[in-house]
């Protein structure tokens, strides 16, 4: 099985985690659903990994299941079911994985059997060989449906108008319609009986009727042609689902990892257990999650952060699934497992965003629920009333009424939404960022406001020494500075290692060492005290000069920390330390102010740092000294009047990720509660991404629009052709399924969406 399979069968049992991981959509398997034709058969033509049981799940084969209108009628007959925790769809296999207890065993397949499905309970999924032979066997059927269906064309054209070539044309008419339209038919009558006007009830009623007025040749060549069209559609549909499920195969199947003997050998990537030691030659892709433990070497990231530039990795850096070692062999120590790698865990979460309908999908159901019985009215008022209002002949008026059922078939106009969609979380998803449904994709191009949080988010969230000053009269400043880097050396505060880490030289010994809370370190040095403090304690001891005062003023009016380095007489040395502001935020800004999004930046640090990196990242508006729960309050305030968004990174985000209209989370590698929270993950924290989350926002709804405009506005043009004109059966399909792939294909543009930085 491969790396992609295993990847979807570990799915049913970690199932939780994904959950809280990404905060995916309740509605499990739904991918299944989006992505494949909205109508008549999918043909097999889906080539996800075959569904596995859940944990004690119900596995059915059903095999009249073989496409989405189908399975949003079982999805509606098992929504009363609370205890159903997910749905599993494999459409090519007919199989369906319900994950519910086994109480609910019986209610469930009665449920499915009460709407007209015949259902077989499996215990083991169909192997994909039984699937691909199926689908091959499909594919020739149809042929052989469309050359059957000309020879009828023929024999109508050319054939003697004599009884028996009547009878042998209808016949081979009905041969074509059996090969290619049983399945329609089946379900079509099982719909009418229901009451339900699907796209298989159009079809069978347009191709019954059709055949019943004398139409037969049109009859056999509008089946067969429908049926083909429904195939052709079906795999550039597929092309959406693969941009997603193709990462998976980023993951090598294999891996070398160190025997108990110390040897190395190549064993199969999902039976390595947490803890192992893997090696990566340069120019190989990594297998599995780790964290480095020997070598060093440049690693290519993009598969899952979309970084252009590789990252230089050490021992004590992690590594992820799918990503390429560059240069140089790395040892590692495999953190997790290839079912919970970063790289599936991205496959899992954009799959179950697709559940989340989103809100042009959801009134594009809507509409379609409306439409399709209002288009039967329609065509049975064009059969009964023209001929008494226009004067037609009873034939002409049933025929233009076939051709209206078989032209409004609702099939491009419900295909449109989800291939979009998922086309735009593909798209996200290839440049590492994470959108956890279509809703969220639709709703970032409404932010008006965007919060930001400042350590980690717009900043590196790491001090670091900033400037230094030698200010004794009577020392070397290479002195002082060994001196300041010794004591700093022995202190935890964050402060203190930011300046002994941008200090050079070899620490000096140090004796009685000591820390005072809240002020710094002292100790003896060389025979003499020295003590390493902030601006407080050296004011304390008297030492501050005017001079130095002002100095120490110009220092923190730009938002920086003071380490004074001081005797009993003087103060020796002046280190400022400053939380660096990350290379990417003043254009990240820059291109929100583009898109007309105010910026502000929510902060509990003090007003005179946040103004100071405000202005440095050109942010808008500042509100410093915040706990977080007032950021959620201000967060809710600025919600109650427009659309905000929130960007953070820690955990005193998540009650502010959770209230935006949008969350944005830094730092997707890790884990962490914010990225529960939050609705969008950035994986290589490049803050960049969210304008660009915000332009295909923009773009995805356009070609939503487009879509639905193309998809009506061809069935309006031959719609009038069709009651005054002069459109036949022909015209009809090519209408409804021109107009279906011209939709799956403008859809499929987001995939090259080119969105700059």
């Amino acid at each position: 099985m491969s790396t992609h399979e295993h990847a979807h069968d570990d799915h049913a049992h970690h199932h939780h985690e994904h959950d809280h991981a990404h905060g995916a959509g309740h509605d499990h398997g739904h991918a299944h659903r989006q992505a494949t034709p909205c109508c008549g058969s999918a043909h097999g033509v889906e080539t996800k990994s075959p569904v596995v049981a859940t944990s004690g799940g119900l596995l059915l084969r059903i095999p009249a299941m073989d496409c989405p209108t189908e399975e949003g009628q079982i999805r509606r007959a098992l929504e009363r079911f609370p205890e159903v925790r997910g749905l599993r769809f494999d459409l090519p296999a007919r199989a369906l994985d319900v994950n519910a207890p086994q109480a609910v065993w019986e209610p469930v397949i009665a449920a499915i059997n009460g709407i007209g499905f015949k259902t077989e309970t499996l215990s083991a999924p169909p192997p994909a060989e039984d699937t691909a032979k199926a689908q091959r066997a499909e594919l020739i059927r149809l042929i052989a449906a469309l050359l059957v269906a000309i020879a009828a064309e023929l024999v109508h054209f050319f054939a003697p108008e004599t009884l028996v070539w009547k009878v042998a044309g209808m016949a081979v008419a009905t041969g074509a319609i059996a090969l290619s339209g049983l399945a329609v038919f089946r379900k079509g009558l099982s719909s009418l009986l229901r009451g339900q006007l699907n796209i298989n009830a159009l079809m069978s009623v347009a191709v019954a009727g059709a055949f019943a007025i004398g139409q037969w040749p049109e009859a056999a060549m509008v089946m067969a042609l429908y049926s083909l069209a429904e195939l052709i559609e079906a795999r550039s549909v597929e092309r959406a689902r693969n941009a997603i499920t193709g990462l998976l195969a980023l993951s090598p199947p294999q891996v070398e990892v160190r025997q108990a003997d110390g040897t190395w050998a190549s064993v199969d990537a999902k039976t390595v257990a947490v803890g192992a030691t893997a090696r990566v030659k340069p120019g190989e892709r990594f297998a599995l999650d780790g964290r480095v433990t020997s070598g060093e070497g440049a690693v290519d990231q993009s598969p899952v952060t979309g970084e252009s530039i590789p990252v230089d990795k050490a021992p004590g850096d992690d590594v992820f699934a799918g990503t390429i070692n560059q240069a140089g062999a790395l040892e590692f120590e495999v953190t997790k497992p290839a079912s919970d790698t970063v790289l599936a865990r991205i496959i899992h979460a954009v799959e179950e965003a697709q559940g989340q309908r989103a809100p042009t999908q959801r009134f594009v159901d809507k509409f379609a629920a409306i439409y399709t019985p209002a288009i039967f009215l329609l065509a049975l008022a064009v059969a009964v009333g023209t001929p008494f209002l226009m004067g037609w002949p009873w034939l002409t008026a049933v025929y233009k009424a076939l051709v209206l059922l078989v032209i409004a078939c609702p099939c491009a106009l419900v295909i449109s939404t989800p291939v979009t969609v998922v086309s735009g979380l593909a798209a996200a998803a290839r440049r590492g960022i994470l959108i956890k449904g279509g809703v969220h994709l639709e709703e970032a191009r409404k932010l008006k406001v965007v919060a930001l949080d400042k350590t980690g988010t717009l900043t590196e969230g790491k001090p670091r020494l900033v400037a230094q000053a030698a200010l004794s009269q009577t020392l070397p400043e290479a002195e002082v500075m060994l001196i300041a880097k010794s004591l700093a050396c022995r202190s935890d505060h964050p402060v203190s290692k930011a300046v002994a880490s941008g200090l050079d030289g070899e620490p000096l010994p140090v004796e009685a060492f000591g820390a005072d809370l809240g002020r710094g370190v002292h100790g003896t040095v060389n025979g003499r005290q020295y003590i390493l403090g902030n601006h407080r304690w050296v004011h304390e001891r008297g030492l501050c000069s005017a001079e130095l005062e002002a100095r120490l003023e110009e220092h923190e009016a730009q938002g920086r920390t003071l380490s004074l380095l001081a005797d009993q007489e003087s103060v020796l040395g002046l280190f400022a330390v400053a939380d660096t502001v990350k290379e990417t935020s003043r254009q990240a800004v820059a291109d929100l102010k583009t898109l007309g999004i105010h910026s502000i930046m929510l902060t509990g640090d003090n007003p005179s740092t946040a103004k100071a990196i405000a202005s440095q990242v050109g942010i808008d508006e500042v509100q410093a000294n915040l706990l977080p729960e007032d950021k959620l309050k201000v967060i809710s305030e600025l919600g109650q009047t427009q659309q905000t968004g929130m960007v953070g990174d820690g955990v005193n985000d998540s009650p502010s990720l959770a209230a935006a209209a949008v969350g944005f989370s830094m730092g997707g590698a890790g884990t962490d509660t914010a990225k529960e929270a939050a609705d969008v993950l950035i994986m290589n924290d490049d803050l960049r991404k969210v304008p660009e989350t915000i332009r295909l926002s923009q773009r995805t709804y356009a070609i939503l629009w487009q879509n639905i405009v193309l998809a009506l506005g061809i069935k309006a043009v031959f719609f009038v052709l069709a009651v005054f004109g002069s459109a036949t059966m022909w015209m009809a399909v090519f209408a409804d399924m021109g107009a279906s792939l011209l939709v799956v294909f403008n859809g499929l543009r987001l995939l090259r969406v080119s969105t700059r930085h």
